[in-house]
């Protein structure tokens, strides 16, 4: 029997600076092979060569992947600033319009990162530019040295809403998390409801309201090693039983 397919958000690059490239982190990958028991294939999030309406028929779920370049502030009526770094127009192009056919049509995804950000802003949320620039806010960036372990290492905790979602599904209301991201969650969008927050009040967990299908989305990385850590684990396994479920409706 064929696994259902995950489409892996891919990311723009340029290869030795010069030459145009798709990218997925192996990591996501492999959670998505390894945990959520599905089929993965990288998207090339550029409307020149997909569309929505191809990806929704194309796949059974979507991993909203992290990554460097920022959802633009345009997409939440605010002007560009420097604060805000670099952007990929193109991905925001497919990522927001799928995201709010996936909560209509009851289609599962699921969001890490820029894909966290990606859902606020596709529900009519805004973003801050820059976290550790906020009076009281810890400094939620990605270490700029160190090894991968060092880079991943856990940094701090989240809190969860007793009883909701994420909290009944780590069977605690309280995990410790990585933390490798600039921006955050200012104005949650419509029916975004912000179900985990750090130590400083961060959003760091979020789901759609009342969506028919999975809607979670985590400001950390839960792809890290994935396949072994208690965390991570779980979140991939919930999606991959959502995708499959999609599967069979």
């Amino acid at each position: 029997m064929s696994r259902p397919r995950v489409g892996i958000i891919g990311n723009s690059y340029l290869l030795d600076d010069s030459y145009p490239v798709h990218a997925n982190g192996t990591m996501n990958s492999e959670a998505i092979a390894d945990v959520s028991g599905c089929l993965p294939l990288m998207i090339p999030a550029d409307p020149r060569f997909v569309s929505v309406e191809e990806l929704l028929e194309a796949f059974d779920g979507f991993l909203l992947t992290g990554g460097r370049p920022n959802v633009h502030p345009n997409e939440y009526g605010e002007p560009a600033t420097e604060a805000h770094g670099a952007f990929d127009r193109a991905r925001d192009a497919i990522t927001l319009p799928l995201v709010r056919a996936c909560v209509e049509r009851g289609q599962p995804f699921f969001g890490i990162c820029r894909g966290f950000q990606e859902v606020n802003v596709a529900m009519g949320g805004t973003l801050y530019p820059e976290i550790r620039d906020l009076p009281g806010r810890m400094n939620h960036r990605m270490p700029p040295n160190g090894t991968l372990e060092e880079k991943f290492a856990l940094r701090h905790h989240v809190n969860f809403i007793p009883d909701g979602p994420f909290a009944r599904l780590f069977g605690s209301e309280q995990v410790m998390t990585n933390t490798l991201h600039g921006q955050g969650i200012n104005q949650p969008g419509q029916r975004v409801v912000i179900d985990g927050q750090a130590e400083d009040d961060t959003p760091e967990a979020i789901y759609v309201k009342d969506a028919p299908g999975f809607t979670m989305a985590v400001q950390w990385h839960p792809e890290y090693r994935a396949p072994t850590d208690p965390i991570s684990r779980p979140l991939f396994e919930a999606f991959g039983e959502a995708v499959h479920n999609w599967t069979q409706a």
